[in-house]
């Protein structure tokens, strides 16, 4: 049953300053109370966004989320706190928006979105607000709302800059196929914990898309549809980038090929964990030995900074295939490593293919994993 279009006495109290607002009034408040909002990812974006959201008075939020708060979280993820560590998202979020505003109904979803529940799950909502940080996720955000016509509420940050836009073909804008056909290849791009992220250019990102969401269910302004919004929180600049739907688009283009929503964990997933690997105790008993290896460091340089093995060679992942000539021949073995063992073992498997790693094993785990049991060598 979708709520009463009425405001109650305390409703009416709390969204005063809407209620009073030109061009907003008890009109605008009631669509919101009877919108709804599906947040897919309650972590540095879906914070600030969700917060505002339900400050808002958006009637329905659902959240989507399979993970855990972690104590790295917090240095961006404002919806947590350090009593939340190890909670799983979902519920820790829910309990906080529910303290901020007890007029709503939280659904908590947490599962990771995938082809099986994409659509069962965004056809409940009227807007999608893409809070991924993983191309996989934020292709089947864009291909899910454009098969459904759901306004796809975007955004996206790395390292010091972010990107916001509205997707919607069916209001006479593109989608996120029409700039970026297919994801990147794995590992050609870094992640938040593998390349850094300022923790408050997602506070900035993920206001603007509550804002775009806010706009859309309450019927003001003009949406960011057809433009893309570049915030550069180092020189504090926006740039509007215009955009087009493109007619040769594979989803929402005139002769759309792509009729189904892909395998996206297969397209873009981690190379096999069946690869040759050393785990932090067997790789302590080597270095304990004094068995010759050569060390491979295939983090940024960021990340080496930080922290890293004394005799390790440093090639950034996306340097390998340009500078594999400057690995060590010998001694032997040779163990790869990075921060949690995924471009390891994409290090790894390329090696491999080229015949270039034939005694060669990457480090499970990565430094995180070293790093649990044992501090590092000086």
């Amino acid at each position: 049953m979708p709520p009463s279009d009425r405001l109650s006495p305390e409703e009416t109290r709390r969204y005063a300053r809407h209620l009073s607002l030109p061009g907003f009034g008890i009109n605008g408040q009631s669509r919101l109370k009877n919108g709804s909002v599906l947040c897919v990812g309650v972590g540095g974006l879906g914070s600030p966004a969700l917060m505002y959201l339900a400050a808002a008075g958006v009637g329905r939020i659902g959240l989507v989320d399979p993970d855990v708060v972690d104590e790295s979280n917090l240095q961006r993820q404002i919806l947590f706190s350090t009593n939340d560590i190890g909670r799983p998202k979902c519920e820790a979020a829910a309990d906080r928006l529910r303290h901020l505003n007890p007029h709503l109904n939280i659904e908590l979803h947490p599962v990771r979105l995938t082809r099986d529940n994409a659509e069962s799950l965004v056809s409940q909502y009227d807007i999608v607000l893409d809070g991924t940080d993983n191309f996989p996720t934020r292709y089947l955000c864009n291909d899910v709302a454009v098969r459904l016509q759901k306004p796809n509420v975007h955004g996206a940050i790395h390292r010091f800059e972010g990107q916001i836009s509205v997707f919607a073909p069916h209001l006479g804008g593109p989608c996120y196929r029409c700039l970026f056909p297919e994801p990147p290849p794995p590992g050609s791009v870094p992640s938040c914990a593998e390349g850094g992220v300022l923790g408050i250019l997602p506070g900035l990102v993920g206001t603007l898309q509550a804002t775009e969401a806010i706009k859309l269910l309450a019927g003001l302004g003009t949406p960011l549809i057809g433009r893309l919004l570049h915030v550069d929180a180092l020189s504090m600049r926006h740039r509007e980038i215009k955009l087009r739907p493109d007619p040769a688009c594979a989803l929402c283009g005139h002769t759309p090929t792509l009729t189904a929503l892909p395998d996206y964990p297969l397209t873009c997933e981690a190379p096999p964990a069946s690869l040759p690997s050393i785990t932090p105790d067997e790789f302590a008993a080597l270095r304990a030995a004094g068995t010759g290896f050569t060390l491979l460091d295939v983090r940024e340089s960021e990340e080496v900074a930080v922290a890293r093995f004394p005799d390790s060679c440093h090639i950034p992942l996306g340097q390998l295939i340009a500078r594999h000539h400057e690995i060590p021949a010998n001694p032997r073995p040779l163990i790869i490593h990075c921060k949690a063992g995924s471009r390891s073992a994409q290090a790894l498997q390329w090696l491999t293919q080229h015949h270039l790693a034939s005694d060669a094993v990457h480090l499970a785990g990565g430094l995180d994993a070293w790093l649990a049991i044992y501090p590092l060598p000086e």
